[in-house]
């Protein structure tokens, strides 16, 4: 199995971002299976002509999502499926704060329209 990602240079979306979306979506999916072993961040970066520092920042973004787990100097690997709405809620909510955060609107304005969308959802 080959782990097949595209960066856009040219796109509004921050080259970690890219590469953090289409390993969450290919963990998602099962095209990257549980217990996948990721690239090392130096190999990773080489091949995608980027810097280490931003496949670093993606992983890390990953790890915290739960779709990734560091298992020290074994590597990095696709986590275990077992909380997939969890995790895509966490990647949901982690774009949502990156999106508020670049358009530049303060903490408070995001939470009340978070707050707002989840009244709507919710029937309230």
């Amino acid at each position: 199995m080959t782990l097949k990602i595209d960066i856009d240079p040219g796109s509004p979306v921050a080259p970690f971002e890219q590469l953090r979306a289409h390993i969450s979506e290919q963990a998602r999916t099962g095209a990257l299976p549980v217990g996948y072993r990721l690239p090392t961040v130096r190999g990773f970066a080489e091949d995608l002509g980027l810097a280490a520092n931003t496949v670093a920042k993606a992983y890390r973004a990953l790890e915290a999502d739960g779709v990734i787990e560091t298992r020290g100097r074994n590597g990095t690997f696709v986590a275990p499926a077992a909380d997939a709405a969890a995790r895509e809620l966490a990647a949901a909510a982690q774009a949502f704060a990156d999106r508020a955060h670049r358009l530049g609107l303060t903490r408070q304005v995001a939470q009340a329209a978070a707050q707002d969308a989840l009244r709507a959802a919710y029937g309230e």
